[in-house]
């Protein structure tokens, strides 16, 4: 049943919808042009555009989906007639075929969807070397491949227009699931007692993931706010965004210090225990809900919740009379805070829950005129090619790197008269990244995958010649392929070799030498992509990494100024406000995506890891710790700021300008006296001390402590808390950016 329900799942998915697409628009005119003309030639070439525009269908708007589809035509169609025109001159090609795949790859600098015009657009370039003139004129070539694009690009929008709910259903059930796994991690911490870097390591990978599914989410459902206005559907979707990102603010703003609640319960770790349970039981709900969404379950409540919340007051209850107050004070806080905010996610739940019931409590939904500023937009300024026109910059160095080795890759295969030397291309093209990492990995999955595709082939030539055989074969395999190409490369190698063996199969009876030169082309193509990242102008992670630390901490002090500015005013949250959380989310996200890419490099280049990744745990700490206290301050009726308060933020400010400064190598005297700093952390705590004795007084006195006393002690202490943190930490920042920078000094 569990396979079953796998298969279905599979069959459902939004990879499965474009696979069958994309393998309909490329069987069908085969089959059509071979019935009425008795020749695949025509269908072939309509075929090639398809598959050259189908890399631009991602998920986001259509409007960005059709842009990027038929720039992807034009440039396909334009380097299918430049290189089938000069393809039999050498002295021409070799470097129009460098200049050509240096400009084309260049053009990744302008983003995600401007990287995958940039790979559509090397498909056209080197399959144009299969083209074959004495079966169809090069104009008519051209134009077919452009006809095939045109037709990839109906066929994609009318399924994105009459299925719409596929694409943001997957995109939710992805969002959810990563959600309740970073829960799940979150949970772990709290108890975990000897090293947490594991678990960091994972919570790095996975924000990154959800930061990746929330841009695209973002760009489907306030695209059509702002397009189309208001549908029910479209309000729906954004209120359950709306509540997933509440729970994501709320797990990663978790105000918990752990090194000091490790101090403070080292002897009732069973009172941590249940707070754990509780998260893996919030994190189990959520997967309950993806479930909901695929259809595979009924919405039910969790009936688990409720008694685990109630068992958490109970060993609140239990620790502060154990333990007696006042010394209990400071962790019954720390238990009512984390209680508080696990409160809140078990809310965002119970919305998700409403939301999916149809039913809709909250009418407060971002205005038309403001959604636009969420969705992320794409720098298409022309300055950004001359910016990056320099040896800094990783795109410029991978354009530049891939020209070559392509030149090298085409000097190979006709030196060595290979049967299909565009296959070595072909291989270069797909497997190089700009990281070495990535490129490494889809090295070894690429040759993996094609030596497993091999031998299935050949076995299954030895059994059967039947060709009814070896097309069902293709055809599936193109279709498998395709939909998972993005979740399991190695074994979409493994069906791409199949298909393309097959298919050569049907016209070709020397098929298994079809399958040697693939298995040589690709050993060639892998050798060369691997060999060129690591010794050709590499671009290790460490020499670029500092440009991800510098946009961090300058989102984090403009998200910090917002918080501060919100403390004072109070109120409805601005836009703003907003704003600088999602800048500061993503940027953390990117730097996080940038140390794992550096995790990927050879042990011998990941300079100063040690440092690095502890730079990387305290700016994400440092963004828990905001969220946290942002969170607080929203959702709670605060006192008067003190001045107090605004002395640790200034100078916290001035810390994290300085370490940029430091980052740039502009280092600035700039006062960093910390005595102001301990005058006011003083005040702060005599004020909380002073708190604590009124509220003793009142105990002594038989009264119940007032609703007030307890508001101001909770904001005191964890105010307090997270600002002393956040100042510390920003000490921290300065003085890991100092030991990396001497540690350079030094090797110099």
């Amino acid at each position: 049943m569990e396979m079953l329900g796998k298969i279905n799942r599979f069959i459902k998915s939004f990879s499965f919808l474009k696979a069958f697409v994309l393998a309909f628009s490329m069987l069908i005119p085969i089959l059509i042009s071979n019935a009425v003309l008795g020749d695949i030639t025509v269908g072939f070439s309509i075929a090639l555009g398809v598959l050259f525009c189908s890399p631009t269908d991602v998920p986001g708007s259509l409007r960005h989906k059709f842009y990027g589809i038929l720039i992807a035509v034009f440039l396909s169609f334009c380097f299918t007639f430049l290189f089938g025109l000069i393809g039999q001159t050498n002295w021409i090609i070799i470097p129009v075929l460098g200049i050509a795949v240096f400009l084309v790859s260049y053009l990744s600098v302008f983003g995600f969807r401007a990287s995958l015009i940039s790979f559509s657009g090397l498909m056209s370039i080197i399959l144009s070397f299969a083209y074959d003139g004495t079966k169809i004129s090069l104009i008519n070539h051209a134009l077919l491949v452009a006809s095939g694009g045109i037709w990839y690009l109906i066929l994609s929008m009318s399924a994105s227009l009459l299925l719409p709910k596929i694409q943001t259903d997957q995109l939710f059930v992805s969002l959810i699931e990563k959600t309740a796994a970073f829960l799940k991690v979150r949970g772990s911490l709290l108890v975990c007692k000897t090293n947490r870097d594991e678990l960091y390591h994972k919570l790095f990978k996975l924000q990154t993931e959800i930061n990746e599914d929330h841009e695209s989410i973002r760009e489907i459902i306030l695209s059509k706010r702002t397009n189309s206005g208001f549908s029910h559907r479209t309000r729906r979707q954004q209120l359950l965004f709306s509540e997933l990102m509440d729970i994501l603010e709320l797990a990663v703003s978790n105000p918990v210090n752990y090194e000091e609640f490790d101090k403070v319960f080292k002897k009732h770790t069973e009172k941590i225990e249940t707070f754990k349970e509780l998260t893996f039981e919030l994190a189990d709900q959520l997967e309950h809900i993806s479930k909901v969404i695929r259809k595979e379950e009924k919405l039910k409540p969790n009936t688990k919740i409720p008694e685990i919340l109630k068992d958490i007051q109970r060993n609140i209850d239990y620790y502060t009379i154990l333990v007696g107050l006042p010394k209990a004070r400071v962790g019954s806080l720390m238990l009512i805070n984390l209680k508080h905010y696990q409160e809140k996610q078990i809310q965002s739940l119970i919305g998700i829950e409403r939301i999916l019931g149809n039913y809709i409590s909250n009418n407060k939904i971002i205005d038309i005129k403001d959604a636009n500023r969420f969705i992320t937009p794409q720098d298409y300024d022309f300055k950004k090619l001359i910016e990056n026109f320099s040896f800094k910059s990783p795109i410029f160095k991978h354009s530049l790197r891939l020209s070559i080795i392509v030149i090298i890759g085409f000097l190979v295969g006709s030196f060595f008269s290979m049967q299909n030397p565009y296959w070595i291309l072909i291989t270069i093209v797909v497997i190089m990244r700009p990281s070495y990492g990535l490129t490494r990995e889809r090295s070894i999955q690429r040759v993996i995958g094609t030596l497993i595709g091999a031998a299935i082939a050949t076995a299954i030539i030895f059994i059967t010649q039947n060709t009814v055989v070896y097309s069902v074969i293709a055809i599936s395999s193109l279709l498998l392929a395709f939909s998972i190409i993005q979740s399991n490369y190695r074994n979409a190698a493994i069906f791409i070799t199949l298909e393309v063996v097959f298919v050569y199969a049907i016209i070709d009876p020397n098929v298994l030498s079809v399958i040697k030169f693939r298995i040589i082309d690709t050993l060639i193509g892998a050798t060369l992509a691997f060999l060129a990242n690591y010794f050709l102008l590499p671009a290790w992670q460490f020499q670029s990494i500092q440009e991800s630390f510098k946009e961090a901490i300058e989102a984090n002090c403009a998200f910090l100024k917002q918080i501060d500015i919100f403390y004072h005013k109070k109120g409805e949250v601005p836009t703003v406000y907003k704003l600088s959380r999602k800048e500061a989310f993503l940027a953390i996200g990117n730097l996080n995506a940038a140390f794992q890419r550096m995790s990927q490099d050879p042990k011998s280049k990941q300079k100063e890891y040690a440092v690095i990744y502890k730079l990387i745990t305290l700016n994400n700490t440092f963004l828990s710790s905001l969220t946290a206290l942002g969170m607080f301050i929203r959702n709670n009726k605060t006192t008067i700021v003190p001045v107090h308060f605004e002395v640790i933020v200034s100078h916290i400010i001035t810390r994290l300008k300085l370490a940029v400064a430091l980052l740039d190598d502009k280092e600035r005297l700039i006062d960093i006296e910390r005595s102001e700093v301990e005058i006011a952390q003083k005040k702060y705590e005599a004020y909380f001390k002073n708190l604590s004795k009124q509220s003793d007084k009142e105990l002594e006195e038989g009264l119940e402590i007032s609703k007030e006393m307890r508001a101001q002690l909770k904001e005191t202490q964890l105010v307090s808390e997270q600002i002393n943190w956040l100042f510390n930490l920003s000490e921290k920042l300065i003085s890991s950016i100092k030991k990396i920078k001497a540690n350079r000094e030094n090797k110099v």
